[in-house]
């Protein structure tokens, strides 16, 4: 993934990255050619997310083997940003499973995180529909 600035049409620099304060990532980036910055701010929960992926922030895309790259998970190994994978597993029920395989599968395991930590800080084992329609009011769904 490359940033590209509009009015000069040239992949955008990678200036700045601010550690982590209170989850929250901040990443600068400038126009080698006009000088045009801008900033790009995570919320805690996305910074948790890039880290829990293990992307490199900042890293340079290969374009060798046809996959696109994040640019973000060295500048969150940098700032010190971990996973938090320490959590045992939750079971699901086959219906509350089966609600979540509904969903569009690039926003699956983004949802599944939140569930599951939203069923973790209520002190439930399982995820059942109940859960879920708890978790979604919880959430503002």
């Amino acid at each position: 993934m490359k940033f590209l600035c509009v009015s000069c049409d040239e992949a955008m620099k990678l200036m700045e990255v601010a550690p982590p304060e209170r989850g929250s990532l901040s990443v600068v980036y400038r126009c080698p050619k006009c000088a045009h910055e801008f900033a790009m701010l995570t919320n805690p929960f996305e910074t948790q997310v890039v880290g829990s992926l293990g992307v490199d922030i900042g890293a340079e895309s290969e374009g060798t083997d046809g996959e696109s790259r994040c640019p973000f998970s060295s500048m969150v190994q940098e700032a010190g940003v971990v996973a938090e994978d320490s959590s045992p597993k939750l079971e699901w029920s086959p219906e509350a499973s089966s609600r979540l395989d509904n969903m569009p599968e690039f926003a699956r395991p983004l949802a599944k995180a939140g569930i599951e930590k939203f069923a973790r800080e209520h002190g439930l084992g399982q995820v059942d529909l109940q859960v879920l329609d708890r978790a979604r009011d919880f959430l503002g769904m």
